[in-house]
């Protein structure tokens, strides 16, 4: 899931069952993250030095599938479970990992409603952004709690300072990069507006105390691109 995909004055999970919205996916975070698919990259990569070869993996927020189709060609041997609340967004997964979803399955709801696990990894990208920090937390948590002891965990999203000073040159860069990558000015001013208005953003040190408030330890931030962030951390 990207903040690209919110409309002012749309609820953020709404926004994912928007078919313009859906049908674009592929070339909209891109255009909104700085080095998306390095960043899906980076996560194989850091997920591999701890998990087994045969690993379980939990994919919150799997949206349209591009996260677990880098993950899944990365590690043939590992399977998947992708959970997203719009069922759009994993109809769109289904249809683009073509045979690769002989190892994944698919989960419409939240975290509540993925299984018990344990697991051997987990992922949450460009999704606990879209959550309150009490809700972050409580999904932290139960995240944790579906992961065998010592599991890698990676979680990015945007995360950057938040004090009245920064926080609009921020937005500002925010939109200004997503131009340069392709972007319509107004896409880009509309995506601002609604990151702005709609999304509980924290502080990257905020971010941070919530893992470890959940129980995750070895918490180590292994990206930051402008808005984002992203870290490594074990269960």
């Amino acid at each position: 899931m990207t903040t690209d995909c919110i409309q002012p004055g749309r609820n953020a999970a709404d926004s994912f069952k928007n078919a313009e919205a859906i049908a674009n996916y592929s070339e909209g975070p891109p255009r909104f993250v700085p080095g998306f698919e390095a960043l899906h990259r980076m996560t194989a990569i850091l997920l591999a030095e701890n998990a087994p070869a045969t690993a379980r993996v939990l994919v919150l927020g799997a949206g349209g599938g591009l996260e677990l189709g880098t993950l899944a060609r990365a590690q043939p041997d590992w399977s998947f479970v992708g959970v997203d609340p719009s069922q759009p967004m994993l109809d769109l997964a289904s249809k683009s990992l073509g045979p690769l979803m002989a190892r994944i399955e698919l989960v419409h709801g939240y975290i509540d409603d993925a299984p018990a696990g344990p697991f051997d990894a987990a992922t949450c990208l460009l999704t606990l952004h879209f959550l309150d920090a009490a809700e972050r937390l409580r999904t932290a948590q139960a995240i944790h709690a579906r992961l065998k002891p010592g599991a890698p965990f990676v979680a990015a999203h945007s995360s950057f300072p938040q004090d009245p000073a920064s926080r609009p040159t921020w937005l500002s860069r925010y939109a200004a990069y997503a131009v340069a990558a392709g972007a319509s000015p107004e896409q880009a001013a509309s995506a601002r507006v609604a990151v702005d208005g709609h999304l509980d953003l924290l502080d990257p040190g905020e971010d941070e105390a919530i893992l470890r408030d959940a129980g995750f330890s070895d918490i180590a931030m292994f990206y930051a691109a402008f808005t984002w962030r992203g870290w490594i951390a074990r269960a």
